[in-house]
């Protein structure tokens, strides 16, 4: 069995478990794996970058946005490197895809999906890779080489928990962690998954929450991720922030995140930040930044909308019945017990 840097072993996922998953999920072309401890869920293709995504090697003044997947990494991501690279709305490097200023670490593995075409030298992708590193080969990872490539202060994203990332990550950047309601995160993940073709998934929502509740979701176990981060959250360099606070009161959460990331923003650059990253103008950038036909289901494209959808608070009440919303509860009640009487989801 194999071992990786981080003391994971891999397990292949086979059989019964693998049929469902590639008939439900037709981007995952090259089979799944799950790192013990954890039972964390991956796809086969992150064994590749393994070792080196947990090798990496993070600078003092990098900001880590750290997220299970649809809890608002993308818009805390643009808001991070808004805050401290374009307050003044005036860079100009602000005109590049996001993922060319902040690199999405650990994309590498979804980008090999066979469901999507290959990246070929007309892509932007590959132009700001071969740009930022010149004579690496692409195979190696892109996005990781991006991350090591491009130059402070970097704004770097991952779906990855902290168990799969250098020990001393805390103790070396500032890690941004934001948190949001498992039923937005479902509702939401569940037409991501639909839209984006290397997940490519095919079934219905009821499935689609019970692989949730049963952890079988990419980057699954929801509520270990969170964890992980929950019990570091008085660690003076993670900053453990709710999606839904964010969105209720954006300009008092700036605040917080100004003081922790030493920015020293005025109130007016804040005020810049805010409605430049805001849903609207962020939706009006999404074309440009995250959607491309070859890599989204445009009849989900045309029909329910795209990489931002509503990036709104309570559409998981809206969208789920009672019984798939008693579900959710009773699953996030099992997990949430020892959490703690301030964490905003237990029951």
């Amino acid at each position: 069995m194999t071992q990786l840097a981080s003391g994971h072993t891999v397990k292949v996922l086979e059989g019964e478990e693998l049929e469902h998953q590639e008939r439900d999920f037709q981007g995952y072309t090259n089979g799944l794996i799950r790192l013990n401890p954890g039972r964390w869920i991956l796809l086969a293709d992150y064994t590749k970058f393994a070792d080196s995504l947990f090798k990496f090697k993070f600078r003092e003044s990098d900001a880590v946005v750290m997220t299970w997947a649809k809890c608002g990494t993308t818009w805390m991501q643009e808001i991070i490197w808004t805050m401290r690279n374009n307050p003044n709305l005036d860079h100009p490097l602000a005109s590049l895809p996001l993922f060319a200023r902040s690199p999405f670490l650990d994309f590498d593995m979804v980008m090999l999906s066979k469901n999507v075409p290959p990246i070929d030298d007309g892509n932007p992708l590959l132009k700001a890779f071969k740009v930022k590193c010149p004579g690496k080969d692409p195979k190696d990872g892109i996005m990781l080489q991006l991350a090591e490539a491009i130059p402070d202060p970097r704004t770097i994203k991952t779906h990855l928990p902290l168990s799969l990332l250098t020990p001393d990550l805390l103790d070396t950047a500032k890690v941004v962690y934001v948190a949001r309601s498992p039923k937005d995160v479902v509702v939401s993940f569940h037409h991501h998954s639909r839209l984006i073709r290397a997940h490519g998934y095919t079934g219905s929502l009821d499935q689609f929450v019970q692989y949730f509740v049963d952890d079988n979701l990419l980057i699954g176990p929801y509520w270990l991720h969170m964890k992980e981060a929950w019990e570091k959250r008085d660690h003076p360099n993670m900053h453990f922030v709710f999606f839904e606070d964010v969105k209720t009161n954006t300009m008092l959460e700036l605040h917080k995140l100004n003081k922790f990331l030493d920015t020293n923003l005025t109130e007016e650059q804040l005020q810049k930040v805010a409605h430049y990253t805001s849903f609207s103008e962020m939706k009006s950038r999404e074309e440009k930044n995250f959607v491309s036909g070859s890599t989204v289901n445009k009849l989900v494209l045309s029909g329910e909308g795209g990489f931002f959808r509503k990036g709104v608070v309570g559409d998981g009440q809206k969208r789920l019945s009672p019984e798939q919303q008693a579900k959710v509860d009773q699953w996030t009640k099992k997990h949430t017990q020892d959490f703690g009487a301030s964490f905003k989801y237990s029951s």
